[in-house]
């Protein structure tokens, strides 16, 4: 009897260990992206990593997925709703199925700047869209630039009759499609990951994106001619699952919230310098001819796109739509 009371003692201990050492399990947040390490948003996935890390240590355990390593553009939204993943920083171009309301970032030419971005995220009515899909069991952490999208072709893009039939890559976006649609091109749904293969192979013949992705991506290797035309922005959103995002212990989560505010901030100071360091590579290199437009031949492509706006106005709201063509004035 005595030794199957120490027996029994010992196994309770052992299963109390074991359930310690499983309580002192690391919370486990996989951050899965398609954008290489060298883009802003990579360089934020890091950096999160680090500070969150450092700051809860043996508490917080990150797992940072680049280059669509782990999910691509096409599946990390789902695997976030399975779970599979913790957070993701989709393009707000990737939202339209959860909010009508975040097609306002798509709409072209509807900000002057990326500050005039800046501005509009920090709003009210910016911030009140990262809570817009909890509904859908999505958070949204903050904002991150990633910058203005430039138009490259394999065919010198002056005037918007110039993009007449051309094939150009857009994500799941129809307020993408229509800007294309308006101009009498032909937009093509396709993944960021097959968008270099696809410009070298000629199934599109032109793309939209921020200098950093032409440059990170090599883009600027298979497109004869780049158009700054700051004709929209590409950022994100960082997104977490609502019930993982809620079940985190509440001191974790806060200092999680501080560390989001930080990374915000340094992921969008850099997508500035480097959208700029990364302009100068590419002219540098010299594998594609950089045009500039003139007031009048900006203002062609305005008049060709704006009506998109009109188009969206009622998914969007009108009330939306001024707020953030307000934050155009300082």
């Amino acid at each position: 009897m005595f030794k199957l009371t120490l027996k029994a003692l010992a196994c309770a201990l052992s299963l109390g260990i074991a359930g310690l050492v499983q309580a002192a399990d690391p919370i486990v947040i996989k951050f899965s992206h398609v954008v290489a390490e060298h883009t802003p948003k990579g360089q934020g996935a890091l950096l999160f990593k680090k500070l969150a890390e450092e700051r809860l240590p043996g508490r917080v355990k990150v797992e940072v997925y680049s280059n669509s390593s782990l999910f691509g553009d096409g599946k990390e939204m789902e695997a976030l709703l399975l779970g599979d993943v913790q957070i993701i920083a989709p393009s707000l171009a990737k939202f339209e199925q959860y909010t009508k309301k975040l097609q306002v970032f798509d709409l072209p030419f509807l900000f002057n700047d990326i500050a005039a971005v800046d501005r509009f995220q920090q709003s009210a009515d910016g911030q009140a869209l990262l809570k817009s899909m909890e509904d859908k069991n999505i958070t949204g952490l903050g904002y991150w630039h990633n910058g203005m999208k430039q138009l490259s072709a394999n065919k010198a893009l002056h005037e918007p009759k110039d993009a007449r039939g051309l094939k150009f890559r857009v994500q799941a976006s129809a307020v993408l499609e229509a800007q294309f649609k308006a101009v009498r091109a032909n937009p093509r749904k396709m993944s960021f990951a097959e968008v270099y293969q696809g410009l070298q192979t000629g199934v599109v013949n032109g793309a939209e994106n921020p200098w950093s992705n032409i440059y990170s991506q090599k883009l600027y290797e298979v497109q004869k001619y780049i158009t700054e035309s700051n004709n929209g922005v590409l950022d994100y959103m960082l997104i977490t699952n609502t019930t993982f995002w809620n079940g985190l212990p509440a001191d974790v989560r806060s200092e999680l919230e501080k560390i989001i505010v930080e990374v915000t901030a340094k992921v969008n100071q850099l997508a500035d310098e480097l959208n700029e360091g990364d302009k100068q590579r590419i002219i540098a290199a010299k594998t594609s001819e950089i045009i500039q437009l003139t007031p009048e031949q900006r203002g062609m492509w305005v008049d060709a796109m704006k009506p998109v706006w009109k188009e969206f106005e009622g998914q969007i709201g009108a009330d939306l739509i001024k707020s953030a063509e307000a934050a155009n004035q300082q």
